[in-house]
């Protein structure tokens, strides 16, 4: 990752520069997101943890992979790896990371033993595991030496893969370096919560086999044992430093090569970043300080004279399902530190601030089973914290004072972006949202728990240069969206003309007429042809059917998980036939007819409902599809009914009218066939249920969704999507994606996993009942058109010529197919199925022909 860093920032400061740069790494694959390595068993998908490609798009760029360096000639200038490949150089940056260590202990080299530390190894772990399962026939049992952050995101791996963990810890506490005595006892009651078996003070002594050879026990220093079929060593690293070892480099005296401020060893031609770098007898192993060195160097390499600095390594503990993060001076071992903590075993909260003798100056801080305080308080270290320390931590007290970060206070550790960048991004670069702010600083990029300090720094900024960021939907409605919803919720209202009168002006505009239409029918209103709301709808919903190109209209009816029956199939290709339509597969796993003209809907539809068919609102802002695979009933590697959530969830929220289109996917097994992860909701099985993702999109701005929970039952998971649902709903701008809505929300993921999973405010009832409420009254949009005469006039093309048909329309013939016609083309029909007829005949030439 630092190499990444490195080459971005070269490229980006000095980008019409004459220099050449080779990178050299032993992976066979490209740099990837080391910090989200346990994410991998989320999507079985090594790609989405690469970095940055485009990085490598640069001629002056040659990226090596899988090729490990195995010499360092100083004095020629040569580098040579394992291949024989020789590149010689003027400077040389030693990036080469760490490796995990395994301890000196009898067994280590039995079959069944892992470490954690790259792709590779989560990859063969996934495989041990299946393959143990698989021979034993039943849920494997394994052992993760060590209880640091890694070893607990290895735990919660080994649980995702469905086997039991338990994690051997030689310290008496967890997270021992990271946390203190009470944090530590905290975070064991979660981890035990989990289902997670932890021993504190003991060590592991020696592994024993069992009879086929592989690990079958695992003895601990304090003398008793643990049965095992797999164990995942996490008990610290060490440097990667033989090249430069025996390149006759200065080596510290734990190990690492030695640097000075500006990184460079003792070799003027030579520098080091990242975990291989011992600054003042100390590697670093998180990813701030090896990016500030990268940075360190790429400025030095310019003429800069930037220089490194030892910094806070603040921790943060992820993809665990447990909160914990630290920062400072976490015992209080400064002189004269005070302690100021708030302990509630019962909702499994604690809290600590470290103080200066004076109470003034925040030294430390330790969080667990709540970090909301984290991002706030961690710029303030070193700063006075302004406010009266119990009252910060205290559930109910007064909280943090509104106090101004000075530039240099670093917001995002990660990346070393200090609070003056984040200002420059918004009064000279003109961000104005989050996304931006992120885009021009790298801020909030990598763990992302700097997100609210961002905001916080974003809103102060816009309102100090006197810019508005009004949240008014239009110039006829001075209130958001989200406002707007909740007043015509809460007063009842029913018709445009009733929400304008009482919290608008004028008649209306493109903007605030579909949006008030699509919250009145989210409301279950009215139909969205009855009335005044006709009047409102977008083109396509206004006829239940998106517009084409030529002026007709697709027909898509919804397939509930891609299901159809044969009866059905049979009438849709009567349909098309009949009416010489355009048949194709959607990407959404459903059948879609194109081509049909206004006045044929009604005949076509009543066709289609008859043997069961509902519209699919492909026309509209609200539920799509929810695309699936077959799961375990037809699956070998299924391990939950995916077909039949995926039908639960398309009939539960079919008609859902929302601020954009939504997509679902749930995927049987942790393949993710139906690219559960690109989708708004995504639900993907595992051996215990289903883990839960939320705010993916594919499109122009693709994102991953992320996860909200984990191993849920059926009826869990269908009151949290629910609430998200619902939630979104509520309050997301118009037009507004669930990917931006879930990244811009205050607080960010965390705090919406709090709304949603926690109940944290208290609406999780009123959101499911508005869920009910929607499933209580759906009705078919189409079903109910073909029943009222009325609505059905609205599908004549011309109202003083009802008879008369569109004479523009034109087709041609195209594999075996129509098309609509194109400037140019020569033989064009006006009734489609005279091209259809053409397209066949040469379509079955052809065939005859090939025989």
């Amino acid at each position: 990752m630092t190499a990444h860093r490195l080459v971005a920032g070269l490229r980006s400061r000095d980008p019409e520069g004459g220099w050449s740069l080779t990178v050299i790494g032993d992976e066979p694959h490209e740099p990837y997101d080391r910090v989200h390595l346990s994410e991998w068993f989320d999507t079985r998908d090594a790609q989405a943890l690469t970095l940055d490609g485009a990085v490598w798009d640069d001629p002056r760029v040659t990226l090596v992979t899988g090729d490990a360096v195995a010499s360092l000639d100083r004095t020629a200038g040569v580098v040579t790896t394992r291949s024989g490949r020789q590149v010689h150089y003027d400077r040389a940056v030693l990036a080469t990371g760490s490796w995990a260590w395994t301890p000196r202990a009898e067994g280590t080299d039995l079959p069944g033993l892992f470490t954690y530390r790259t792709l590779d190894d989560v990859e063969r772990l996934a495989e041990w595991v299946r393959l143990r399962e698989r021979t034993l026939g039943r849920a494997v049992r394994g052992v993760v030496v060590g209880g640091g952050v890694l070893g607990l995101e290895a735990a919660a791996a080994l649980q995702r893969l469905g086997a039991e963990a338990t994690v051997v810890e030689f310290a008496d506490r967890l997270m021992s370096v990271q946390l203190d005595q009470g944090g530590g006892e905290m975070l064991r009651l979660l981890i035990e919560d989990l289902g997670v078996t932890v021993r504190t003070g003991a060590g592991a002594h020696r592994f024993l086999p069992a009879g086929d050879g592989s690990v079958g026990s695992v003895e601990l220093t304090d003398g008793s044992a643990l049965p095992t079929d797999v164990v995942v060593f996490s008990v610290g690293i060490r440097p990667r430093d033989r090249v430069a070892r025996e390149a006759g480099l200065a080596i510290g005296e734990r190990g690492g090569v030695v640097v000075g401020e500006a990184c460079q060893t003792s070799d003027p031609g030579v520098w080091a970043i990242g975990e291989c770098a011992s600054v003042d007898g100390v590697c670093a192993g998180l990813v701030a300080p090896g990016n500030d060195m990268a940075d360190v160097v790429v400025d030095r390499f310019l003429g800069g004279e930037r220089v490194h600095r030892r910094a806070d390594d603040g921790t943060k503990l992820k993809g665990v399902g447990v909160e914990a993060a630290s920062f400072g001076d976490v015992n209080a071992v400064s002189a004269g530190a005070l302690e100021v903590s708030f302990v509630d075993p019962i909702h499994r909260r604690y809290r600590k601030l470290v103080l200066s003798d004076d109470a003034t100056t925040l030294l430390g801080g330790v969080f667990v089973g709540d970090i909301e305080l984290y991002p706030a308080l961690r710029p303030l270290l070193g700063r006075p914290l302004g406010a009266d320390p119990a009252a910060v931590i205290a559930p109910d007290g007064e909280g943090l004072a509104e106090t101004e970060l000075p530039d240099e206070a670093v917001v995002c550790s990660c990346n070393n972006v200090d609070a003056g960048t984040v200002r420059s991004a918004v009064t000279e670069h003109g961000c104005r949202t989050i996304g931006q702010v992120k885009e021009c600083t790298t801020a909030g990029t990598v763990c992302g728990s700097c997100v609210p300090a961002l905001t916080k720094l974003l809103n102060a900024e816009l309102s100090r240069a006197g810019v508005t960021v009004s949240d008014a939907l239009c110039e006829h409605f001075a209130m958001s969206r989200a406002t707007l919803y909740r007043l015509v919720r809460e007063e009842g209202l029913r018709t445009f003309t009733e929400v304008v009168a009482a919290h608008g002006t004028g008649r209306g505009c493109a903007v605030c007429r579909p949006t008030v239409a699509s919250i009145l029918s989210t409301l279950r209103r009215g139909h969205v042809l009855e009335g005044e709301q006709a009047a409102l709808q977008d083109t396509n919903d206004h006829v239940m059917a998106n517009l084409q190109k030529n002026g007709t209209y697709s027909v898509i009816p919804r397939m509930p998980g891609g299901e159809v029956r044969a009866d059905q199939l049979l009438e849709f290709a009567k349909v098309a036939d009949d009416f010489g339509l355009y048949v194709r597969v959607t990407g959404g796993q459903r059948l879609a007819m194109f081509g049909a003209r206004l006045d044929q809907l009604p005949e076509i539809w009543r066709r289609l409902t008859a043997v069961g068919f509902e519209s699919g609102h492909a026309y509209g802002k609200s539920l799509r599809t929810v695309k699936t695979c077959v799961g375990r009933t037809w699956c070998r590697f299924g391990v939950q009914d995916s077909s039949a959530m995926a039908v639960r969830l398309e009939l539960r929220y079919r008609g859902l009218r929302s601020p954009h289109k939504i997509k679902l996917g749930v995927s049987g097994c942790a393949r993710e066939c139906a690219e559960a992860r690109g989708k708004d909701v995504g639900v993907i099985a595992t051996h215990k249920g289903w883990n839960l993702y939320v705010g993916g999109n594919g499109g122009a701005q693709p994102a991953h969704a992320q996860l909200l929970a984990e191993d849920l039952d059926d009826e869990t998971l269908v009151r949290y999507v629910d609430r998200f649902l619902m939630l979104y709903v509520q309050e997301a701008d118009r037009l507004q994606r669930t990917a931006p809505w879930v990244a811009e929300r205050a607080g960010g993921l965390e705090e919406l996993r709090r709304v949603v999973v926690e109940d944290s405010l208290g609406i999780a009832d009123q959101l499911e009942a508005a869920m009910a409420e929607h499933v209580r009254d759906y009705e078919d949009e189409w079903g109910a058109t073909l029943a009222d005469p009325a609505k059905l006039r609205k599908f004549t093309p011309f109202v003083n010529a009802p008879e008369a048909i569109d004479g523009d329309l034109a087709f041609v013939p195209e594999r075996g197919q129509v098309r609509p016609a194109a400037e140019g083309d020569a033989d064009a029909y006006p009734d489609p199925r005279a091209a259809r007829d053409v397209a066949l005949a040469a379509a079955r030439a052809e065939l005859e022909d090939a025989r």
